[in-house]
């Protein structure tokens, strides 16, 4: 009996390390996948016409999206922290309070995240 107990172990234990090994890179795939993986804001319509459109963004944490040139008038409805990714490679935080409102002049596009761990809301005019 002890015999046989020997030998399972001498192979039980080698395939548990095997499956380790093979597991670890798989799971940090997984990891390293979730982490590039950026949410979608909930984008909410509001109105638009032919000259400009209202609506209302949230940024969860950690969500981001790409921003068009465009002349905007922004209104924090829940402030946080997002950061501009510029194609020049400069970054740059915005601090928004509640309440708070920016005239944001035409510039070239870049990509805004959420990089703070509250969601921020905003309610924003932009010209078509």
């Amino acid at each position: 009996m002890k015999k046989f107990a020997a030998v399972l172990a001498g192979l039980l234990v080698p395939a548990f390390l095997v499956a380790g090994i093979v597991a670890t890179p798989a799971l940090a795939q997984e990891k390293k996948a979730a982490k590039a993986a950026v949410g979608k804001p909930t984008v909410k319509e509001i109105t638009s016409d032919d000259k400009v459109r209202v609506y209302e963004i949230s940024y969860k944490s950690g969500d981001g999206r790409q921003v068009q040139p465009g002349h905007r008038v922004v209104r924090a409805l829940k402030g946080g922290t997002l950061e501009r990714d510029h194609p020049d490679g400069k970054k740059e935080k915005v601090q928004w309070k509640e309440g708070q409102v920016r005239i944001n002049k035409p510039t070239q596009g870049y990509s805004v995240k959420n990089v703070g761990k509250t969601e921020v809301r905003l309610y924003i005019v932009e010209s078509k």
